[in-house]
């Protein structure tokens, strides 16, 4: 199921809490077709570090419904010497996406995957720590309509490692809500959870990266991720 905005607002969003403000309103357009009770708990919004988590905060502040916010942490595999290509993404628990194709094609040798499979779980486990983050095996998934977050997503690696973990934890329903993603992306999104709801998509030959989608796109740092997990009662101050 494919809910967007389509030709309503441009394709650049002025910076991420604008393109948050878009999303939620496609997202409660889609949440009301299903007649959910507002009353009830029955929202968990995860953001993904780092800007996935500032759109994930304005998203639950938006939505007419009682959500509960926590972050969720992937990490995207990257290729030899560009870190910039995403031959994959993991979990803490070792839930993998690896997207063979590119592995094959860019002949990645299995003892390169291994050691960045193991880098970027030290870095899941730094973020945890920093970001105080609770235990993903206590988050409240059963049963829940679960939205996970991010602000665009180029190959939807860390998309598709967080949405096969919580998979495993049998939400009522899991729905993807990113601003911005490319055609492609979003159709291979869709066979990883039940609905993908986007602010706009984007012809796969002119969709570079997502920050060209925003008028003003700076990195998001810690002390952000800290102060909204704060905010949320994430962390003790």
């Amino acid at each position: 199921m494919f809910d967007s905005l389509k030709n309503k607002f441009q394709l650049r969003f002025k910076n991420r809490v604008f393109a948050a403000k878009i999303l939620a309103g496609a997202l409660e357009d889609s949440l009301g077709k299903m007649k959910l009770d507002k009353k009830k708990n029955a929202l968990l919004i995860l953001g993904i570090p780092r800007g996935g988590v500032i759109v994930a905060d304005i998203i639950s502040s938006k939505l007419p419904y009682n959500c509960n916010f926590d972050i969720v942490i992937p990490r995207k595999l990257t290729a030899p010497h560009n870190n910039e290509i995403a031959i994959g993404a993991i979990m803490e628990d070792g839930t993998l996406f690896l997207n063979d194709e590119l592995v094959n094609e860019l002949e990645i040798d299995k003892e390169y995957i291994e050691k960045e499979k193991t880098r970027q779980l030290e870095e899941i486990k730094r973020r945890k720590s920093l970001y105080n983050n609770p235990k993903e095996q206590g988050f409240d998934i059963l049963n829940k309509i679960v939205i996970l977050v991010d602000d665009g997503a180029a190959s939807g690696a860390t998309l598709i490692a967080a949405a096969r973990w919580l998979r495993k934890q049998n939400p009522t329903k899991l729905i993807i809500a990113i601003p911005v993603t490319s055609k492609d992306t979003f159709e291979i999104l869709k066979q990883e959870c039940d609905m993908v709801v986007t602010g706009t998509t984007s012809s796969s030959s002119t969709f570079k990266t997502v920050s060209q989608y925003y008028q003003e796109f700076k990195p998001v740092d810690d002390e952000q991720v800290i102060e909204v997990c704060r905010r949320r009662r994430k962390m003790v101050s």
